[in-house]
């Protein structure tokens, strides 16, 4: 047979890369190329290799498992190899996969165990008579490395089974993962600390599971799930693997509630479609689903193809990681000021999006990265997360690139750009002079998923900033109709005379000409022309034949249509460093009343979960600055009105204890065991101002913690801060009704759709009120639906549930059913 030389150059080729990406990603826990160019780069040698037997080879990466394992463990050889997965990309391969068990086993009915395939590190946990003896990596499938010590220090692991009935030997295997906000705090400490920023989650498992010092491993917030087994002996187990998963969690082993059994193609489709939806939301990163034939008789009948079952197969989600090239780096300022690098890139497909652009952080990181122009980088996107950098590809590098630098001038206003000694972040120092700062803010302000001010573009604002009639968002309230469409008059002109001749046109001739003498009197040369025709004050009689005056009665209408408004979008929309949609919304939910937010001390906002010390301290921060205040009050003064305020939710009143206001204080030596300890000992705020250390002690605490709270007191601060939070934590405590009173939860489990257009309030803003409520909005009507809300120009939807007699709802019946739970002002 006469060998195809190209073929076996690429084939030779495409080896090497993925061997040596291999054994970066499996025995360094570091990416050379994305996961998904990895996936298309395996297909293609596979697909080479059934084209040319004579090429095949049995050191190929298309037969390996994993890779080496690591010197600096001790071996362990797996008593049951520790195979990977096949994948499928596509729907055909999905129902390939389910055909070819069907023609062998030739089953009536197939069931399927379906589970989410996390994206951690792969283990072997072996126990003997219960107790847990030993734990592996998967290494190269047939010998893995002894990480018992680390695997010890992760809280889930059991190191003795619970219940009764194990076998004598019983190897469980699973995913070590690390969740994704604890990722997100790792890589925000290592960037304010300047350590090194992990990759992915993933990286983040791997390189903490495989720390020499079981001591750092147990500072890692590791998790596990259990997902099968390797050898086990003596003892029987259930027939089939999701009685096998169950079994495993009466023992006390981590199983993941989103396992199910379904039938048969579309049964696993429908699987992978769900928990697609469903992907963002979670608390760990996973890369697609997993398949397996739930009965263990078929399994076995089915058997093994080279390194995979056939019995099981992972469908893979579009990758969250992809490589493109950087083609430029900038600065952009922000609304605080903040100025952060951002890399311009060659358009690539990310998680199903085009991404064109990723955040760097800050100059700290791309220096850790040394990312420049020119570099292959992997970027990566995760949900509504902002596309960043997470790796360079160094061996991609073209000759000739230098790393880069700050500039020393904002782009915008030209100020220095300054950065704060211990600070990560640089900054603009033209503050509010600087107008890209003013204008981002009410740009934002006025966004769609903000205060949702329909019209008002970037010119528009930026020109009325220039001009001086727009100087905070509260201004936007005082607009006239009058000013904008002299605005877009101006927008248009190229000059002072051009514009003059363009108001001939468009005012009525009565009363413009004293207006139109100073106009052309400005010099056209001048710069900043266009905002001194604005800052005339004039009132016109406008030719209304000559002139298209509807965008500005639109405008002015979303204007004053956006006064009415939900207390998430004005906190999301005051710019809130940190805050963002789910935490305005979470803000809301919580404490349900603006007045009761802008005055409480930072520490009181760590009772809403997600909300750490960073996020709470950035709160604190911004309604601690008088002129951040000064705005909130121009805003009422001018009539915004919060529709939706309630009083703090009842969940918040479990909360509400001096124990966890001390442990959110971040007292330094004052952990949550100390706080409990001086809560059981000191009945409130008052009475730990007056103590001494001697007391403390005496109390309970060791001399050291006791000196520390005395130290941090000592400062008339920390004094004034904790004697504020205590008030504060007396007021919620009133406030915060009975949980029995409260409404929330009162749709839980239930499925709403809406439809139609609503008078009263914005889809938007219903679908969040039934959701407040525990409601799932749908965007489909099913026989799962609890009910449908029909607005006016109701279409399909409301068809549908007459048809399926879904029960329906108008929008005063939804409007009553809000105010009654608590969900209206």
């Amino acid at each position: 047979m006469t060998t195809d030389i190209p073929a076996q150059q690429r084939i030779a080729a495409l080896r090497e890369q993925l061997a040596r990406a291999s054994r970066a990603y499996h025995e360094r826990d570091e990416l050379l190329i994305p996961d998904a160019e990895y996936d298309r780069l395996m297909r293609e040698l596979e697909a080479l290799e059934a084209q040319h037997p004579e090429l095949e080879s049995g050191d190929s990466p298309s037969r390996q498992v994993g890779g080496k394992p690591s010197s600096r463990f001790a071996e362990v050889v797996h008593a049951v190899p520790m195979l990977s997965l096949g994948n499928a990309f596509s729907e055909a391969e999905v129902h390939d996969f389910v055909r070819r068990i069907d023609e062998r086993l030739h089953r009536k009915q197939l069931l399927f165990s379906a589970e989410p395939k996390l994206d951690g590190l792969a283990i072997n946990l072996r126990y003997e008579n219960g107790v847990f003896v030993q734990g592996a990596t998967r290494g190269d499938g047939a010998t893995g490395e002894d990480v018992t010590a680390n695997l010890r220090q992760i809280k889930v692991i059991p190191q003795q089974l619970a219940g009764e009935g194990w076998p004598q030997v019983l190897e469980v295997r699973g995913e070590v993962y690390m969740p994704r906000a604890d990722f997100e705090r790792y890589n925000e400490q290592a960037r304010l600390h300047g350590g090194k920023v992990l990759a992915n989650p993933r990286n983040g498992a791997a390189g903490s599971l495989r720390q020499l010092d079981p001591k750092i491993s147990a500072q890692r917030p590791l998790s596990f799930y259990a997902y099968g087994l390797g050898e086990v002996s003596g003892g029987a187990l259930p027939a089939t693997h999701s009685g096998t998963l169950a079994q495993l969690a009466l023992w006390g082993f981590p199983v993941s509630d989103l396992c199910a059994v379904v039938e048969g193609a579309e049964g696993l489709l429908a699987y992978y479609r769900d928990i697609g939806e469903r992907r963002d939301g979670l608390a760990f990163d996973i890369d697609g689903v997993v398949y397996k034939l739930d009965d263990r008789d078929g399994q076995q009948q089915m058997g093994f193809v080279a390194r995979a079952p056939r019995w099981a197969i992972a469908h893979k989600f579009p990758a969250q990681e992809q490589s493109t090239t950087v083609e430029a780096i900038e600065i952009q300022i922000g609304r605080t000021g903040a100025a952060t690098p951002v890399a311009r890139l060659k358009p690539v497909h990310v998680a199903g999006v085009v991404v064109t652009n990723a955040t760097l952080h800050n100059a700290d990181q791309i220096a850790r990265l040394d990312v420049r122009v020119g570099d292959t980088v992997i970027v990566r996107r995760a949900g509504d997360v902002i596309p960043e950098v997470v790796s360079v590809i160094a061996e991609r590098r073209p000759e000739g690139t230098t790393p880069w630098q700050m500039p020393r001038a904002c782009p915008v206003c030209g100020s220095e750009i300054v950065r704060e000694e211990g600070e990560a972040a640089w900054r603009c120092s033209g503050e509010l002079s600087c107008p890209a700062q003013r204008k981002e803010a009410i740009a934002h302000f006025a966004s769609r998923k903000a205060m949702d001010i329909d019209g008002l573009g970037d010119k528009y604002i930026e020109t009325l900033v220039d001009a001086g009639i727009v100087r905070g968002v509260a201004d936007l309230y005082a607009l006239q109709r009058d000013q904008l469409l002299l605005l877009k008059l101006v927008l248009d002109a190229g000059s002072p005379e051009s514009l003059a001749a363009q108001l001939q046109l468009h005012l009525a001739p009565e009363g413009s000409g004293d207006t139109l003498n100073r106009i052309l009197k400005l010099d056209g040369a001048e710069a900043g022309w266009r905002a001194q025709v604005l800052s005339v004050p004039a009132s016109f009689q406008w030719n209304t034949k000559k002139i298209a005056t509807r965008w500005a009665d639109n405008l002015i209408g979303a204007i004053e249509a956006s006064r009415r408004t939900t207390l998430e979008r004005l906190l999301f929309a005051l710019g809130i460093e940190h805050v963002g949609e789910s935490t305005a919304k979470a803000l809301s939910a919580w404490f349900g009343d603006l007045e009761l937010i802008r005055h409480l001390p930072w520490p009181m906002f760590k009772r809403v979960p997600d909300i750490g010390g960073e996020v709470a301290r950035a709160i604190g921060h911004f309604m601690a600055q008088p002129g951040n205040q000064q705005a909130i009050d121009a805003l009422l003064a001018r009539g915004v009105q919060i529709t939706d305020r309630h009083a703090p939710s009842a969940k918040l009143r479990t909360e509400l204890t001096l124990a966890n206001l001390l442990s959110d204080m971040e007292i330094p030596k004052v952990t949550p065991v100390r706080a409990k300890q001086l809560a059981q000992a000191f009945a409130s705020v008052d009475a730990i101002l007056d103590e001494s250390a001697h007391n403390f002690v005496t109390a309970g605490l060791p001399a050291e913690t006791a000196n520390a709270l005395v130290a941090w007191l000592d400062v008339d601060a920390n004094a004034t801060l904790f004697s504020a939070a205590g008030n504060a934590l007396a007021e919620l405590l009133a406030r915060t009704p009975e949980a029995a009173l409260q409404a929330e939860g009162v749709l839980e489990g239930k499925t709403v759709v809406l439809t139609g257009t609503l008078a009263q309030m914005s889809r938007e803003d219903a679908k969040s009120r039934l959701e407040a409520l525990g409601a799932k909005v749908a965007g489909s009507v099913s026989k799962k639906t609890s009910f449908v809300v029909a607005g006016t120009e109701a279409g399909s939807k409301l068809d549908k549930a007459n048809e399926l007699s879904v029960e329906v709802w108008d929008e005063a019946r939804l409007l009553a059913f809000l105010a009654d739970n608590g969900k209206t002002a």
